[in-house]
């Protein structure tokens, strides 16, 4: 599982996909986020800006984010 640190309140779903490379773009994210592709905590979510907070664990594909304060 991969940290991604962020020094924000929050980061929306999509830009923490970029952020953290599993996407290429911020179109893409809208697709596999709208496809289903993500979980966030467990569930599948669908909301391209589903608020991220600390301790949130994101995962796509075969990579598994957990964000983390700064």
């Amino acid at each position: 599982m991969e940290k991604i640190a962020i020094d924000t309140e929050f980061i929306k779903l999509d830009a923490l996909l970029k952020f953290a490379a599993a996407v290429g773009t911020g179109g893409e994210a809208k697709l596999v986020i709208s496809q289903g592709m993500v979980e966030v905590n467990g569930e599948v979510c669908t909301m391209r800006g589903k608020k991220l907070r600390s301790g949130d664990v994101v995962k796509f594909q075969n990579m598994e984010f957990q964000i983390t304060g700064a």
